[in-house]
């Protein structure tokens, strides 16, 4: 098997796997329990639920309540 006779730099490397990176953001698509917008495979945001789970919600979501102008 061929062994590489000196380190590979870090520049190197680096610079090798910079063609790999994400270029696109990630497609949003509609929360089951709210509608809202969320990102696959990620609890959402606004209700705190994750897919149609036993558990329901998932993380506790803190709701801030606007101030109205009088």
């Amino acid at each position: 098997m061929a062994v590489p006779k000196q380190k590979v730099s870090k520049a190197k490397t680096r610079s090798r796997r910079s063609a790999n990176r994400v270029t696109e953001m990630p497609e949003f698509g509609p929360c089951s329990q709210c509608k809202e917008p969320k990102r696959p495979h990620f609890a959402c945001t606004k209700c705190g639920f994750y897919k149609k789970t036993k558990a329901g919600e998932v993380i506790t979501v803190d709701v801030k309540q606007e101030k109205t102008k009088k």
